[in-house]
Order: structure tokens, then sequence, then C-alpha cells
């Protein structure tokens, strides 16, 4: 079967395409520019059925905000790993199936897992970072590690 290749919008959304075409893996990650199962395509590989998450990242004066859209995920269904350089999200949006695939005008929405990795622009606190979720509106805010900070140490005699 003729299987054509997903547009980077479809690798960056996971977005299906419409019923009736050529169903296709909704997958998403990128490794460094390494190829897999023959696929030429730049270094993005089809070999997990992950969604990819988009995401805001900013700062401010003393901490990096990642947000990122998890509507439909229950909070015990996340799962937020972080080190000084890096944060990762994952999780998966259930779907409770009512309506047949061939009653579908649009399915656009990704249901299934959904992961994202993102390196850091500079080292954070572990120990203080928090996650918050209201209205399906996940917040992580990770404290800047304040290099210039200076601390004096008594010294105890032994």
């Amino acid at each position: 079967m003729f299987r054509q290749k997903k547009s980077i919008f479809e690798r960056l959304t996971g977005i299906i395409n419409n019923p009736g075409e050529e169903e296709r893996e909704l997958s998403v990650t990128h490794k460094n520019n390494s190829k897999e199962s023959g696929d030429e395509d730049e270094g993005w590989t089809e070999e997990s059925s992950d969604g990819q998450l988009t995401i805001d990242v900013y700062q401010t004066p003393t901490e990096i905000v990642l947000q990122t859209i998890v509507a439909g995920v229950k909070p015990e269904d996340l799962e937020i790993t972080i080190n000084r350089e890096m944060v990762t999200v994952r999780g998966k949006r259930e779907q409770t199936k009512t309506v047949g695939d061939d009653n579908y005008f649009f399915q656009e929405l990704y249901w299934g897992s959904f992961s994202r990795s993102v390196v850091l622009p500079e080292e954070i606190d572990v120990e203080e970072a928090e996650a918050t979720e209201q209205h399906g509106l996940l917040t992580i805010r990770l404290p800047k590690i304040d290099k210039k900070k200076t601390q004096k140490l008594k010294v105890r005699a032994g």
C-alpha cells in the first residue's frame, strides 16, 4: 500500500488525517538525525506512538516557566521529570469512543500517549520546582540557580 509522508504540521501536532484517507501512525521524535526503518526524512523517526505537546517557555528574572495544554488528562496521569538542564512531560489522553470512525466529519484531536522534552536555557533548582494544572493549562515553574549568590560559612572548632 502507498504510504504518503506526513507534513511537518502532522509531525509536530500529531493530528490525525481525515477518515477515509489512508491511516498513518502518529508519532514525532527527533533523534539527532538518526535514520530508522528506511525513513530518509532528515532525522524524524517514527519509532513510537507518542504525540508531541506544544509548549510555551519563557523566563522571568527568577524562573523559567513552561506551559502546555493538557485538557482531558488527569493530573495523576501526568509524569514530569526534571534535572538541572532538561524537563520532560509525559502523559496519556484517553478517548471514550462512542462514535464510529465512519461517522466523523473531522477527527483532529490527539488521543493517546504524548511526551515532550525541552533542554532548558539555564540551570534550574530542581528541589524548588513546582507544577500546577488549572482549566487544562499545565504550568511548570522552574527557579533559576543564582550563580552570583554567595554565602559565608562559619568555621567551627573541631
